[in-house]
């Protein structure tokens, strides 16, 4: 049965706060409004929570909305080593737990959705409700060389103001750390956690998008036991960037259980 979620209060005023997590700062902007779902999102390797703005946007008229910075992205400080996609799934467990946030729907985007199966994988209890936006890697194509080239594809036809939210984003990231994560990203294959997650799980991809094709992200949602798959018409890999409201409407449907 869906869930039922009491009408949301008016408090909409962003929020930007820093939580301690172990002897890491993660950073992140509290939005939306209070008394429907919440919402944490999980951002793609080079990326920050700022790329969210416009998803939170949307997504905060019907709930709250948490986006993070994962450690060494956007303004949380850069740790000593990467996390494994692991460790930084039980990382938003932690962020979950610390808050004192209810069954949050976990939303994750490109890396952001290994991070995500890892959380709800590794610890079910957090939450029974994902949504993974242009999962990654694809398997049949993992390599720095395949993704860069298919990331160079993917932007040929994107709109300029995707791309200079990615150029500030990456610049910020820098390519040390950058290719420090790439390669925990490249290492981690997310088809052999998927069968292990039992919450209900939403699969988007960008009908245009050439990093995540349409036989990798079909068979992403047929190893979940839970899942269903829809496509965004004219959008490529960076799906909620540009008119964020096709994917906002789809992620606050599945929210509500819908």
């Amino acid at each position: 049965m869906p869930k039922s979620h009491p009408a949301p209060s008016s408090d909409a005023e962003p929020r930007d706060r820093t939580v301690r997590i172990g002897d890491q700062d993660v950073v992140y902007e509290d939005t939306g409004v209070r008394g429907g779902p919440t919402l944490v999102l999980v951002h793609g390797i080079g990326m920050g929570h700022s790329v969210f703005r416009a998803l939170a946007g949307e997504l905060g008229t019907a709930g709250r909305v948490l986006a993070l910075d994962l450690p060494g992205f956007g303004e949380s400080p850069e740790p000593s080593s990467p996390r494994s996609m692991a460790e930084s799934g039980d990382l938003i467990v932690d962020f979950v737990k610390q808050l004192g946030i209810d069954d949050p729907v976990l939303v994750g985007h490109s890396m952001g959705t290994q991070v995500v199966v890892e959380a709800v994988a590794r610890h079910p209890e957090v939450s029974d409700r994902i949504v993974l936006i242009a999962p990654t890697v694809n398997a049949a194509e993992r390599s720095v060389r395949k993704q860069a080239w298919r990331m160079v594809q993917d932007l040929v036809d994107e709109n300029p103001r995707v791309i200079w939210i990615g150029a500030v984003h990456y610049v910020k990231t820098g390519p040390r750390w950058f290719l420090r994560k790439l390669r925990v990203m490249l290492d981690h294959h997310i088809e052999e956690t998927l069968p292990e997650v039992q919450a209900e799980a939403l699969v988007l991809r960008g009908a245009d998008d050439r990093v995540c094709p349409l036989e990798w992200v079909a068979h992403v949602t047929e190893l979940l036991p839970h899942a269903g798959m829809r496509e965004i018409p004219e959008r490529g890999h960076e799906a909620m960037i540009t008119n964020p409201d096709p994917a906002a409407r789809l992620i606050i449907g599945h929210a509500r259980g819908e």
